[in-house]
């Protein structure tokens, strides 16, 4: 039997331990590593939606807590600037879109260059746009549209995710190919812009499928055409834009994380695989093509000359559009 001695530094000793472990516990808790994904645009928008999606996978993937945030403003330049100034250390990322290379050519005083400071670290996947049309135009089909905006040049409004946006350059781009007018109204998110063509305050909205899926029998509004180069699997019903009318007309959009430029290779390449493992996932992809985006994986490589040939083609869809932002 041990003595009373014995017995107190036994438990004086157990003590200790338990306190020292549930310290270490704690501090390690601590420790854990937070990586931040900013979404650009605000809640609804395409990259919040896909941010959110995708989230609890890659933060275990990373041994990281994720923690999305919106920061909307200016077509998706005033979220993208603070990662642009962020320290390159893989815990401050963008989840851009064809949007972020749009902004180069449209914003003459951007206090970040969107190729030179950024550097791709992993590739999500592909979403194209709907043209939606508010029911007060009686407008069944996209000639329709075309026709009924151009009997009243400058009539009519259109609402964006913001001056910039790829819904902004969508409908431009659009109009430009069709000879048709209408006024840009800039919100900002594409909830936002939804919204105001549901009120009848818009007559159209050109949107990603993943924002308005949901309204597809909605008596509001009318489907007219898919933007991509061949029909979504998403909308097999839908005839593309190039279809109704404007042959050679397309416009989609990659995904893909972006970090601030000088992240060094080993960090790079963490990111880029724990993305790919995440991708890989079948609940995940299922939960992706639930919200209209085809997921892909691609190594840095093919995602960096993804971004290298968007760049140029960018300058060419916003000189084609002929949309300026002041």
């Amino acid at each position: 039997m041990p003595t009373r001695f014995q017995a107190v530094r036994r438990t004086t000793l157990t003590t200790l331990a338990l306190s020292l472990a549930l310290a270490g516990a704690g501090a390690a808790h601590a420790e854990q590593r937070v990586v931040r994904i900013v979404v650009p645009y605000g809640t609804g928008a395409v990259q919040d939606t896909i941010a959110r999606a995708i989230g609890d996978e890659l933060g275990q993937a990373l041994g990281a807590s994720i923690v999305v945030e919106n920061r909307a403003g200016a077509g998706g330049t005033v979220g993208t600037s603070q990662v642009a100034r962020a320290t390159p250390d893989g815990n401050t990322l963008v989840l851009a879109a064809a949007s972020h290379n749009i902004a180069g050519y449209l914003y003459k005083n951007l206090s970040y260059d969107p190729y030179k400071d950024f550097t791709g670290v992993a590739y999500l996947g592909n979403t194209g746009y709907i043209i939606l049309a508010s029911s007060s135009l009686n407008a069944k089909t996209t000639a329709d549209f075309i026709q009924a905006i151009k009997a009243k040049p400058g009539a009519y409004d259109y609402a964006s995710a913001g001056n910039g946006s790829a819904s902004h350059l969508g409908m431009a781009s659009f109009l430009a190919a069709s000879g048709a007018q209408m006024q840009h109204i800039p919100m900002k998110s594409t909830g936002d812009a939804v919204t105001e063509l549901l009120a009848g305050r818009v007559q159209a909205v050109t949107a990603a499928t993943i924002g308005v899926t949901a309204y597809r029998n909605d008596p509001r509004v009318t489907f007219l055409a898919y933007t991509g180069k061949t029909r979504s699997r998403f909308a097999p019903d839908l005839p593309t834009v190039a279809e109704s009318g404007l042959p050679g007309y397309a416009f989609d959009s990659w995904l893909g994380l972006l970090a601030p430029a000088g992240l060094p290779a080993a960090e790079r390449d963490k990111i880029n695989a724990a993305v790919n493992k995440v991708l890989a996932d079948p609940k995940v992809q299922a939960r992706l093509a639930s919200l209209g985006v085809e997921a892909d994986a691609k190594t840095l490589a093919q995602f960096q000359d993804l971004l290298k040939a968007d760049w140029e083609a960018a300058g060419k869809l916003v000189a084609a559009s002929g949309a300026r932002v002041e």
